[in-house]
């Protein structure tokens, strides 16, 4: 039966986040209770009144307070570089690799003394814990990829399917040859990273590879997103007893829907979470 490429986009949902999606809190304490020590150490430096003698001092006894320097910046790497107009460092927080005067010239320079001297904060493990949670919003790109992925899988496995007998996850061109025999040179790689599907299910008469992604906002990416799976169909289309299943959600599309509609409008075997409530996933494998 044809479908409808606007009713079906007009089906997509706005989140697929859960409780824990817009912060990771457990990764949040972990990062923070690994400098604990440190951060403690350091706040003996708040309200200084000779903040470069006892930084000096602190740094001597224990240098490994050196660790939690850049966090204070909201700054995971161990080494930053600075650019000056007199000279350009590469500071290494986890090997003092310059003289402490020039520790004390990041520190006062940066405005690390200043947020210290002056008490405009109270305590280091507080003010830690918003940078971290600042920083954790950075992957929630990730977490939506996996949040999908795990949706998908939830369907998967209702459908009857067993993991690692009749469906398997991450698999890659190779593996899928190997395992079944197929011959996916068509698919190639260029020399580039093979190809790899986030699922792959196998019946007794075919294997589906299926890959997932959920879009909350539009953006160039998924103009060119579209457009690469529509080749993908394309070529997998011209391989027997295999196909390409692509799962894909989220109202971004509505700012990307031309070149959706486009592959849409080429294959069968492109779905979203509403058909996965209305059992695609059973009626493709039986």
């Amino acid at each position: 039966m044809d479908r409808n490429f606007d009713i079906w986009l007009s089906k997509m949902v706005n989140s697929i986040a859960s409780w824990s999606w817009y912060t990771d809190f457990e990764k949040v304490y972990k990062n923070i209770d690994s400098i604990k020590i440190e951060l403690n150490l350091l706040n003996t430096l708040i309200n200084s009144k000779n903040i470069e003698v006892e930084f000096k001092n602190l740094v001597e006894k224990y240098p490994n307070i050196l660790n939690a320097i850049p966090i204070l910046i909201a700054k995971r790497e161990n080494k930053i570089i600075i650019k000056d107009n007199k000279c350009d460092y590469e500071f290494n927080f986890k090997k003092q690799n310059y003289d402490i005067k020039d520790y004390i010239l990041f520190m006062r320079k940066t405005g690390i003394f200043n947020l210290l001297e002056n008490h405009i904060i109270s305590n280091l493990y507080d003010y830690v814990t918003g940078i971290e949670v600042g920083l954790d919003s950075n992957a929630r790109k990730n977490r939506t990829g996996h949040l999908m992925e795990d949706l998908v899988e939830s369907y998967l496995l209702s459908s009857g399917l067993v993991k690692n007998v009749n469906y398997f996850k991450e698999l890659n061109k190779s593996k899928i040859e190997e395992y079944w025999g197929i011959d996916l040179s068509k698919l190639g790689n260029s020399g580039k990273t093979e190809k790899r599907f986030d699922f792959v299910i196998k019946t007794n008469n075919k294997i589906y590879a299926i890959e997932t992604n959920f879009y909350s906002r539009g953006g160039s990416k998924l103009n060119e997103t579209a457009r690469s799976y529509k080749n993908l169909f394309e070529v997998c289309n011209k391989i027997e007893n295999f196909e390409f299943i692509w799962i894909t959600d989220g109202q971004g599309w509505n700012k990307a829907k031309k070149n959706l509609e486009e592959t849409f409008n080429i294959t069968r075997n492109i779905y979203n979470i509403n058909d996965l409530e209305n059992n695609i996933i059973l009626k493709l494998i039986n």
